[in-house]
Formats: C-alpha cells, structure tokens, sequence
C-alpha cells in the first residue's frame, strides 16, 4: 500500500524525503501535504514548484529563528529545508542539466552547511584534493576533544548526495563513538551537476586520494578506518577496497556482484546476443528504447534508465549505458580484499541479488547480514528500518574493530 501517493514515482521520491523524518531532516506532515499539492497526476513542474516552497517556508522559518537567537530551532528548519531542495530536483535528473536543478543543488547545501553550523560540534564541510578540482564532504566527529578516532568514510550511491548520506550514516556514527565522514565522487551530487565529473568503474582511483585525505586529519586513527558503501555505493566501496588496503574494516550495503550479472539477463536479446554484449548491433536495443520512451511504461523505470542512467556515466544513448554499465566488475578485484567485510542483503531489493557471490569471492573474512519484510527491513537499503541496520550493522563493526 502506497504512503503517500498511488503515483510510483511520487510515491518513491516522496516517501524517500519522509524518511529522513529520524534524524529532525524532515516532518511528516509537511511532506504529505506537499505530496498532496502536486497531486496524482501532476507533472515534473508541479512537483519541483511545490517542493520548493515547502523548502522556501521552512527556509524561512529557520532564518528567522537564527535572528531571535532559535539555535535549535533554526537548525532542524535549516536541515529540513535541505531535505526538500534535494527532493525538487530528483525528477529534473537527465541531460541537459535543467538550470532549476543547478539552483535547487545549490540551495540544498547552503541550507545544509547553515544546519550542520548549529550543530555541538558542528560538522564541518571539507573539500578533498582530486584531479585537478576538489571533492565535497562532511566531517562529523562525536566531541571536539582532538581525540583520534575510528573513521568511517562512506561512499554514495547514484542519486544521492552528502547531504542525503549524512542523515542516512552520520548520527548513528557519532552516537557510538565514531567520526563520520562522507564525500560526493565522480558522477555524484556537486561533482556531477556542478562540474560535470561523471561515474566511472575504477572506483579504487577515487577512494586512494580520499583516504590519502582523510589520513592527514587530526581527529582520524589511520589504524581504523572503515570504508562503507550504501545502494550503488555497495559496488564502488568494495571495488575500491580490492586495491585499497588501508581500510580496517569494509560495509557494503547492499553487497554487489558483476553488473552484467543483473543487466544482461534482463535484456530483450536472444542468447546468443546476450553472450556477445556489448558486442552486438546497437540497434538491437532500439525497440527497447523506444518502449522506455512510451507512455505505458513505469515512470520510475524510465527515469533510471534513460534521464538518470546516461547523465549520470555521461553517455547519449541507452545502449553506451548499458554497456558501460557492464564494465563495472568485482570478480577481478573481490579476492584481494582482506579486511573484515560485512554485506546487507535485504528481502525484496533485487539489487542485493550479488552478496552471497561477493562474499565467496572474498572468503572467510567476509559475512552476510540478511534483512527482511516481515521485520519491517525488505527493500532497498532497509530504507524503512534504519534504527535496526544501525543497532545490526555497528554492533558488528564494534566487535570486528575490537578484535
């Protein structure tokens, strides 16, 4: 039964904001309301516009708490203000770049930053050193003691951003000790609207400058950082923990396999073509293109695969994104991972389809932690039970540390 709307891809970018509700990113009942505004059949325009002036009012109520001395006040406001910049540019994903969407990535993480500023102590923004430009991110340390501590960097996934991450990682880090780190790498949040760096599957080449980074901070303990990855991020993670041996410990979230393990099957090619990919006619995919682009399709599914997909690894047609998609591997890189490696695999998220293949690659040192719908945990991510992937997830990671 939906939450909030029989329209799938409200349905799925809204409650998405709701979810934040945990961690004071967001309220229920602003985001019901603006769901309610757009309507189910409202288009692309209404859902950004209304969006945007939830964001615009409760932008405004925090600036007006920071005047009257409202610290609290003014930074729940600021960090749900955030929260529904980010949900009004979801749908506007795609090529070329909507200026609407420039402006409202923009308005996210000033909104963010003003929040996260009001915080004891405050998280800080951090700008990591990468080819020639700079790499986004946000340090949260659980007291500003000048303590080393245990580090977790966090890898994102597809459509999410830092700011997004921090909610979904960082309080339950700094609640048990923790330093929490999170960065924006090619193809994700500023990096890819602002600069244009696109996604890449050499993922090991990103994460080494960033614990290069990361190693020279004063509150980080280089003998226990933690690399974690959650939705796509739980194949970059592990990819970059097969060349990166720096790590102590390695969370994957959900664990991941080959991509042409999911990707070819799944395509309307006969065997022979499905062997062959990518190595095939490309106007074999035309009539799937064309039925993507039709108006009895899952919106959500157009969405991933033609707006967000080819943007996303900066190609032009549906069949250079499936193609490049399937150079994204494990197989090469699992066995060199020698850290203690934990993979969720979730009830219901076909995308966790992977862990039990990675974890044998991996061997012994690797352990897979299920989740499922009858405690509340199915779908992607365990979107909808974070207390309990937090309570699972970071007792694993105190004990594993301990030892």
């Amino acid at each position: 039964m939906p939450l909030l709307s029989e329209n799938p891809m409200w349905e799925a970018f809204g409650t998405r904001a709701m979810l934040q509700c945990l961690y004071r990113a967001a309220d229920v009942g602003e985001c019901i309301t603006t769901v309610e505004r757009v309507g189910e059949s409202g288009s692309v325009d209404d859902w950004h516009r209304e969006w945007t002036a939830t964001a615009d009012r409760v932008e405004a109520i925090a600036g007006a708490a920071a005047e009257r001395g409202h610290r609290a006040s003014a930074r729940d406001a600021y960090l749900r203000a955030s929260t529904y910049r980010r949900t009004s540019y979801w749908p506007l994903y795609g090529r070329p770049v909507d200026p609407r969407l420039r402006e409202a990535s923009v308005r996210e993480a000033s909104a963010f930053a003003a929040g996260v500023a009001l915080m004891d102590p405050p998280v800080r923004p951090v700008e990591i050193p990468f080819a020639g430009t700079t790499l986004p991110a946000y340090l949260g340390v659980p007291a500003a003691d000048g303590a080393a501590r245990a580090t977790i960097v966090h890898v994102n996934g597809y459509d999410s951003t830092i700011q997004e991450s921090w909610f979904a990682h960082g309080p339950a880090a700094l609640e048990r000790g923790y330093n929490h780190l999170c960065f924006d790498g090619p193809g994700q949040g500023r990096t890819l609207v602002r600069d244009g760096l696109t996604m890449r599957p050499d993922w090991e080449n990103v994460v080494t400058p960033v614990i290069d980074h990361v190693l020279t901070l004063p509150e980080v303990d280089g003998d226990r950082i933690v690399l974690a990855g959650w939705s796509f991020g739980g194949y970059l993670a592990p990819r970059a923990a097969g060349r990166e041996h720096r790590i102590a410990a390695l969370i994957a979230d959900p664990g991941q396999w080959d991509q042409r393990e999911t990707i070819v099957p799944a395509l309307p090619l006969s065997e022979e073509d499905k062997a062959r990919f990518p190595d095939i006619d490309p106007a074999l995919l035309d009539p799937m293109d064309a039925w993507l682009r039709g108006p009895e399709v899952d919106p959500m599914l157009r969405w991933r695969l033609i707006e967000r997909g080819p943007w996303v690894h900066g190609v032009d047609s549906l069949f250079d994104y499936l193609s490049g998609m399937v150079e994204y591997a494990l197989s090469p890189v699992a066995g060199d991972i020698r850290c203690p490696a934990l993979l969720t695999a979730a009830e219901g998220d076909p995308v966790a389809a992977g862990a039990t293949a990675l974890a044998a690659a991996i061997g012994d040192h690797a352990t897979v932690l299920p989740f499922t719908a009858a405690e509340g945990s199915g779908g992607h991510c365990e979107g909808t039970a974070r207390t309990l992937y937090e309570q699972r997830v970071f007792d694993w990671l105190d004990e594993t540390l301990a030892a």
